[in-house]
């Protein structure tokens, strides 16, 4: 399981409802499908950990080791 919590930068609150997909590094492993923040700005993938990238609403906003809570800001 993996969580990414997204939080707005100029405010510091939780981001809901945004759309969130992980692309891992691994050609066989592919895009983690797509998932939507709640209201706690957390999104939630039933994946194992890995090196990739976190994308929120299309936009690159993490590259490196994603497990268990990744906290991005946009």
């Amino acid at each position: 399981m993996v969580t990414i919590k997204v939080i707005y930068q100029s405010s510091g609150k939780p981001a809901q409802s945004k759309k969130v997909a992980i692309g891992f590094d691994s050609f066989s492993r592919g895009v983690a499908g797509n998932e939507f923040t709640d209201r706690n700005g957390e999104a939630h993938f039933d994946a194992k950990p890995g090196g990739g990238k976190v994308y929120v609403s299309g936009s690159e906003v993490y590259r490196g080791r994603i497990e268990g809570r990744v906290v991005v800001y946009i």
